[in-house]
């Protein structure tokens, strides 16, 4: 990857956290804190990872994005707009009655939206649904889930795990968020998930543990994961929740919280300050 477009890449990753900042304000609600320590792995699916189309976000062939995590919808949202499936003037509409934004993704409402979830759990079981049924018809596209550490505590995910193994769905990228905190708290207070990279190993996956903000580990490991054939991968990336915004960083209150006006003017003047020193770069 060149610096230039490693360049591009932040810059995407910041617009993505201003449009969380944006609409989670615009709302009074909704989850900020792991929309942002998905940010860079959003701009990086959407502006190099992915093939999509937003001129026809229905195309047969292309690869589908299941949010597992569903709560984190404002950086999914974010990163379709800033990609052009729908103007980013719809981010101010997250959450409002009437609004093809509402807190939970849902593929009958939102261009490029491939899967409706929210229910913890279930997002990687249709994940894998998918990724059998393109092996049924012989499509090449590929099927990638983002799942929350916290999420992993689900008895769900490891049945579909191991779905996916017994049925050698090569064509599916499982991410696990491990920015370590959950609405209650610590993952490892709540419900202790470690050892996560061993124990999906153990399910069968391949897999590959990065920094989450590095896109150069990114790069790498979705290179890795085409090339893996006969199982699925599996990308554990560590990552800040509520990264880029300084009182949001490892903070578990910003889980499911929106900033306030002041807050509001304190996170968007430092998103703002990032993005102007990457662009300066």
């Amino acid at each position: 990857m060149t610096t230039s477009e490693k360049k591009q890449l932040a810059a995407a990753a910041c617009k993505v956290r201003m449009g969380v900042i944006k609409g989670t304000h615009a709302a009074k609600a909704g989850h900020p804190g792991g929309s942002l320590s998905a940010a860079d792995l959003f701009a990086y699916l959407y502006f190099r990872e992915l093939r999509v189309d937003p001129a026809n976000p229905h195309w047969e062939d292309r690869d589908r994005f299941v949010l597992s995590k569903g709560h984190t919808a404002p950086g999914l949202y974010a990163a379709l707009a800033l990609r052009g499936f729908f103007p980013e003037e719809d981010l101010l509409t997250l959450r409002h009655i009437g609004s093809h934004l509402q807190g939970h993704p849902n593929m009958n409402l939102t261009p490029g939206v491939d899967m409706s979830t929210g229910s913890l759990g279930q997002g990687i079981s249709a994940a894998a649904g998918m990724a059998l049924a393109a092996k049924y018809q012989g499509r090449q596209c590929r099927v990638y889930a983002l799942l929350g550490d916290g999420e992993i505590q689900e008895g769900q995910v490891w049945e579909a795990l191991m779905f996916a193994h017994h049925y050698k769905l090569d064509n599916l990228c499982v991410i696990v968020d491990n920015n370590g905190l959950q609405i209650d708290g610590n993952v490892a207070d709540v419900m202790n998930p470690y050892p996560i990279a061993e124990k999906l190993q153990a399910f069968g996956l391949e897999t590959m543990e990065i920094d989450g903000h590095d896109f150069d580990q990114m790069e790498a490991a979705f290179a890795k994961a085409r090339a893996t054939k006969g199982v699925p991968f599996a990308i554990v990336m560590k990552t800040v929740k509520g990264k880029g915004v300084s009182y949001m960083e490892n903070q578990a209150g910003w889980h499911g919280k929106a900033p306030n006006d002041e807050e509001y003017e304190i996170a968007m003047k430092e998103l703002s300050a990032q993005l102007a020193e990457v662009e300066g770069m």
